[in-house]
């Protein structure tokens, strides 16, 4: 599996308007690039971003690992998580992807309850024993999530926020991931675009777009949309980091080399719209490892501009 991967948010929905063509020569160019992981969701355009990677993967011969979600197809609530309603949701999802077998399928930023209720994570032992599934997993919102999720041996694999503006994963999560030998997806590693650096205060972004609809948490969890930091503090902040960027590379190239820095992250999966991004965020991984001074230099902002207003939060 490739360190980097591509994340298939913004090709489904929540993200302005896209293109399908273009959202295909994307993860395409991505393939092209060596990137071998494709994460998406079934509620991600309702179903849309699925089955643009099933044409992805009729249209490709290379060996690709496709990790999709579910559980959000209705309201939060854990009597909702049963074997039937998992199940059904799973197969809606390789009919998408058009595949007998899914390599991954996560919980979907399940309520907290579900982190307590065995029978849950039993229903997706199930699927896994039925072939449906390879393996299952959890996204979340929180590192007390994280760490409650991987209590339970089945679980392969936890998805979470963090980048530059998100640290608090590698304080101890990261750790006891590595002991339990549990792979790491990190997404949102650009805090929704903040760190490519290419924002400024005047920036608009259209209705559809969760950067304007939900910056207040408005529809979900605020930590999704700029990892829960206030735009303009964001970008006084990626000011900072510019002096820092290795020579040739981009911001958001460095952001993804830092979040690789990490031993504990399996996989990033950052988000493209247009097949320059895939190849821009596929090459970071190219990158040489970033210098101790730069590592304590993004250290030192966070611990002084970010982790004030979301390190206790998620």
């Amino acid at each position: 599996m490739s360190e980097v991967g591509f994340g298939a948010w913004a090709i489904g929905g929540d993200w302005g308007e896209t293109d399908e063509v273009e959202s295909l020569a994307a993860m395409h160019a991505a393939v092209d690039a060596g990137v071998t992981l494709f994460d998406t969701a079934d509620v991600y355009g309702d179903g849309r971003s699925e089955r643009l990677i099933g044409r992805l993967l009729r249209e490709r011969e290379e060996s690709l690992v496709v990790a999709t979600k579910f559980g959000r197809r209705v309201p939060l609530d854990v009597s909702q998580y049963t074997y039937e309603n998992l199940r059904s949701w799973l197969e809606r999802s390789r009919d998408n992807l058009g595949v007998e077998i899914v390599d991954l399928v996560q919980l979907h930023c399940p309520p907290w309850e579900t982190y307590y209720t065995p029978a849950v994570f039993e229903a997706c032992e199930r699927l896994v024993a039925e072939r449906l599934v390879r393996a299952y997993g959890v996204s979340v919102e929180k590192v007390e999530e994280a760490l409650k999720a991987i209590e339970y041996p089945s679980v392969s694999t936890v998805q979470i926020i963090f980048n530059i503006f998100r640290q608090r994963p590698a304080e101890l999560f990261f750790g006891q991931a590595r002991l339990r030998d549990v792979g790491v997806i990190v997404r949102v590693p650009l805090a929704s675009g903040l760190l490519t650096g290419k924002f400024v205060r005047e920036t608009r972004f259209s209705p559809d777009d969760h950067r304007a609809f939900n910056r207040r948490g408005e529809q979900f969890d605020v930590g999704e949309t700029f990892a829960g930091v206030d735009f303009e503090l964001g970008l006084d902040v990626v000011d900072g980091l510019r002096p820092l960027l290795p020579e040739g590379a981009t911001l958001a190239q460095l952001a993804l080399r830092w979040i690789l820095s990490f031993d504990a992250v399996s996989t990033v999966i950052p988000g493209a719209k247009t097949p320059e991004q895939a190849r821009m965020n596929a090459a970071a991984a190219n990158l040489p490892p970033l210098s101790a001074e730069t590592m304590e230099r993004i250290a030192e902002l966070y611990r002084a501009r970010i982790a004030p207003h979301v390190h206790h939060r998620w």
